[in-house]
């Protein structure tokens, strides 16, 4: 990808402004038009096929850069697409034609304060650089997604991120203390802030988070730390039905918190061992791994208790390792399931997620739709909290193939609401989502969303199409 410094002469093919004054009022560098150092700013992980070409990419490096972009976007009617490291799932980060993508991937200071447990970070960070500084210090970020090495702070911030810790210590929203935001306007807010309680006024902070972008770009987060997680213990399980593991995850979480819950399907697991050799059972119906984090008595205790409910709800084989590299293996395993599983095909990402106690019927039902439709779907799936990750697969040189397989991406989403459940837990609505929002939310509650963004971006500029 080529980082020159913008010539305003070189223009996309899209009509719009003068881009002279703004190139002028940034960084060197910081504004990028020619089409094709633009290519890798079109689409995040989804590869959205209807992503379009940015009039203009602007790489911000604080928030003054932001709100110089914004207020320029604003004056001239450009629709802003912000964008962190194009990990994303569900095109919330996919280009308008014509637009402005505005990417914070260059917004990377952080600053630890011990004493108080806190971090404020830039939103280009990434999840795995803000857990190593803080590590210096002692002291740990929970939210982890299965990309964490890889995706931004601000893109979790966007989405509200999990991960495979959540089930004991929560997501990004439970972590998020304050934040720096640029509005549609170009208007510097500051909600939030380094304290760990605060009722004054309504809870702003937290309006952001999660809103893929839509009602402004966060350029500031001030994140809470917990002490370093102590070094867990590891068990697997794997079962020869689908139902005997769903219902050993009730077992579990009816009168335990592990530090991770996680569930692999025979896919996904067969799709692993096809890239690490590491000796999975590809025979196995599903597989859970499990971690405790508790003090050393304890984690045993723990263990020896969620071995027996394994074992009471018929599992094949029960392994536990209190060896902090070998059971790290197994949660890389667990790690690597989705580009595991993106060498069969291209892949339709879901996350839908469901109350614990529909977890079976949703895992079931989805096997039912693969069927059906004959189409490959691997399952692997947070557990401990309900929220799963369908990945419907398919061949692109196929259109019956890939029209099967939206068919059972449509599916899996109705069945998730029919279940109680979301559309989706983590990854966000984006762009690919929407047609089944209104299902979700019903006409009222989907309304008020509308009301709230027409407040904070009456002109409907910021990542219009995406959330909502």
């Amino acid at each position: 990808m080529s980082t020159t410094t913008a010539d305003p002469t070189t223009r996309s093919a899209a009509d719009g402004p003068d881009l002279a004054p703004l190139i002028s009022a940034l960084p060197d560098g910081a504004v990028i038009t020619e089409v094709d150092s633009m290519a890798g700013y079109r689409m995040d992980w989804a590869k959205d096929p209807n992503a379009g070409t940015p009039l203009v990419v602007v790489r911000a490096t604080c928030t003054e850069d932001v709100a110089t972009a914004i207020t320029f976007a604003a004056e001239h009617g450009l629709s802003v697409v912000p964008r962190g490291a194009g990990t994303g799932l569900s095109g919330g980060a996919s280009a308008l034609e014509g637009c402005m993508v505005l990417s914070t991937e260059r917004m990377r200071d952080i600053r630890v304060d011990p004493v108080t447990r806190t971090c404020v970070v830039q939103p280009g960070l990434l999840n795995a650089e803000v857990k190593k500084a803080c590590a210096e210090h002692d002291l740990w970020y929970p939210p982890d997604p299965s990309s964490y090495e890889i995706c931004s702070i601000g893109g979790n911030i966007a989405t509200n991120a999990g991960g495979l810790c959540c089930v004991k210590y929560g997501v990004t929203r439970d972590y998020v203390l304050g934040l720096t935001v640029v509005l549609a306007d170009g208007k510097v807010i500051t909600v939030g802030g380094p304290r760990l309680k605060d009722s004054a006024g309504l809870s702003l902070t937290q309006l952001f988070v999660g809103s893929e972008g839509t009602l402004g770009v966060v350029t500031e987060i001030v994140l809470r730390l917990v002490p370093l997680q102590r070094p867990p213990a590891t068990l697997i399980a794997t079962f020869k039905s689908l139902d005997d593991a769903t219902a050993t995850v009730l077992a579990i979480t009816r009168t335990m918190r592990p530090s991770m819950l996680e569930f692999m399907d025979k896919a996904s697991i067969n799709a692993v061992e096809d890239i690490t050799k590491m000796g999975l059972d590809r025979d196995t119906e599903a597989m859970l791994i499990i971690q405790s984090d508790e003090p050393v008595d304890y984690a045993a205790a723990e263990i020896e208790k969620i071995t027996g409910i394994c074992e009471e709800h018929g599992a094949s084989e029960v392994f536990s390792t209190t060896d902090k590299e070998e059971g790290e293996q197994f949660v890389v395993a667990r790690r690597m399931a989705i580009p595991a599983v993106e060498e069969k095909g291209t892949l339709l990402l879901e996350d839908v997620g469901v109350p614990l106690p529909a977890l079976g019927d949703l895992v079931r039902g989805i096997a039912d739709i693969s069927s059906r439709n004959e189409t490959m779907i691997a399952v692997i799936a947070h557990a401990g909290d309900g929220n799963t990750h369908p990945l419907v697969v398919f061949d692109p040189t196929d259109p019956e193939a890939e029209a099967r397989a939206r068919t059972s991406y449509g599916e899996v989403m109705d069945l998730a609401i029919a279940l109680g459940g979301t559309i989706t837990g983590e990854h966000g609505v984006g762009r690919l989502k929407k047609e089944w929002l209104n299902a979700y939310l019903g006409d009222d509650v989907l309304a008020l969303n509308h009301i709230i963004k027409n407040a904070l971006d009456p002109a409907g500029l910021l990542n219009p199409g995406a959330g909502y």
